[in-house]
């Protein structure tokens, strides 16, 4: 995943070195020499993450810092600070006035990438919730707030080390933290529930495999968005990289870990997922007022239109990727002349359920009318929603369907057209027509196939 970086440094050799790093894993990458060019730039092009140099003239990184998290259009861009300093003091000054992430100068590479695109990753799963937050509070009429909650959370930390693990549960529990200690991966999947807060996890567990843990949680929809993170030695950062990119753990610590630092992180966890989980709530109680189909719990068309509306101004203006599934059943008026409309009611509630689990949970499935459906995919191009497609065809005919009333079972198919957007004047329109494009030539093609339709067609 590629993502745009600003990097601050009044040192233009910090900032070239910097760039060149970037550049060669394909980031985007800005630059600004002082902290008030770096506030000017922030504002206006909106990064998915900011590099900032501490020790500035004028303006520290710490002052840069709290300006950018106190701007309502800049708060949630992670920031990761890049300093020679390394005392426990100035990584808690810059926790404290909200920085995501230190990395210390001569900057490691495999910690930069990782941190990169693992914020990166979190501030746009973070976008995509206030956008649809935003969204349903314009259908709703009215504003839905959402803030963060920092207060006693409920934590597991999963560690074969005994000794380290009494010590950090007293230091959480301190603070009022309800912590629970599990002696290993097995142990950990035993006592994790819907409560848990937040999972610390050791990756010095010899008898244990701490990254499986962490792919089961993210596989597992109950704690997919569980907060994780991982505790590391300086030797682990492979695997710290592998757990934060490739598997999706949240943050880490580094060995020895500071009593301060581990409350500052397990205190940014803690207040990310009650904000997301309260986004989530406000997101679901304004789709309960007007914005989901009574037969199939999907989103209706209006909200379809108004989402794909500002997903493509997000296409337009960052040459994000994005793409389209329009799907429809084969041959449902013959399900309804056949064995009835209750029938073909129960046929449709099925393919929704059906297109909610194949698809991810940043994705947008709708109800486009009657038979038809469609699934909005950001952050997507063609090849992977082709591939996304073609699962869920596959899927809706492997298995029959059930008719509630009569339990008869029906062979049911659909028929596919995917398009992807295109930056630089594209808009909704023009894609859905080269989606239906594509669903038409699926119908007259044989029915039960997926087609793709690109831009230049």
């Amino acid at each position: 995943m590629s993502a745009r970086v600003l990097v601050v440094d009044d040192v233009e050799a910090n900032v070239k070195l910097l760039e060149a790093k970037l550049s060669s894993e394909y980031f985007d990458v800005l630059s600004a020499y002082n902290g008030r060019t770096a506030l000017q730039i922030a504002d206006s092009e909106l990064p998915d993450v900011i590099l900032l140099d501490v020790m500035m003239p004028r303006m520290d990184g710490f002052e840069v810092c709290r300006r950018l998290k106190a701007n309502p259009r800049t708060a949630d861009v992670p920031v990761v600070m890049v300093t020679a300093l390394s005392d426990v003091a100035n990584r808690l000054r810059g926790l404290e006035v909200g920085a995501d992430d230190f990395l210390t100068k001569p900057v490691n590479d495999i910690a930069l990438f990782a941190r990169v695109r693992s914020l990166a990753r979190l501030k746009r799963m973070m976008e995509e919730w206030r956008l649809r937050e935003e969204i349903c509070g314009r259908f709703a009429g009215r504003d839905i707030a959402a803030t963060e909650d920092a207060g006693p959370a409920i934590i597991l930390i999963v560690e074969e080390d005994r000794f380290a693990a009494a010590q950090m549960a007293e230091t959480l529990r301190s603070v009022g933290h309800s912590v629970t200690c599990a002696a290993g991966c097995a142990d950990a999947q035993r006592l994790l529930d819907g409560d848990t807060e937040l999972i610390i996890v050791s990756l010095s567990m010899p008898s244990s495999d701490p990254l499986r843990l962490v792919s089961r949680c993210r596989a597992n929809e109950a704690f997919r968005q569980l907060p994780i993170l991982l505790i590391a030695e300086d030797i682990d950062l492979i695997r710290v990289a592998k757990g934060l990119v490739d598997l999706g753990a949240n943050d880490y610590l580094i060995r020895p870990v500071d009593r301060n630092e581990l409350l500052a992180r397990t205190g940014t966890q803690v207040r990310r997922k009650r904000l997301q989980d309260r986004l989530q709530e406000n997101y679901q109680r304004g789709l309960s007022l007007a914005l989901t189909d009574p037969l199939t719990s999907l989103y209706v068309r209006r909200y379809g239109e108004a989402h794909l509306d500002e997903l493509m101004e997000r296409v337009n203006q960052d040459s994000t990727s994005a793409a389209v599934l329009l799907f429809d059943v084969d041959h449902f008026k013959q399900v309804n002349d056949t064995h009835g409309h209750d029938a073909g009611d129960d046929v449709l509630r099925e393919l929704a359920a059906r297109t909610i689990k194949s698809v991810r949970s940043v994705d947008l499935a709708v109800r486009w009318g009657g038979e038809e459906f469609l699934v909005v995919m950001p952050e997507t191009d063609l090849a992977n929603a082709a591939a996304v497609a073609e699962r869920l065809r596959a899927t809706v005919a492997k298995d029959l369907f059930t008719v509630r009333s009569t339990r008869e079972k029906l062979a049911v198919t659909i028929s596919v057209g995917v398009a992807a957007a295109v930056a630089n004047g594209d808009h909704r329109d023009r894609l859905l027509k080269r989606a239906d494009d594509a669903l038409y030539s699926a119908k007259s093609g044989g029915r039960n196939r997926v087609i793709i339709r690109s831009a230049d067609i």
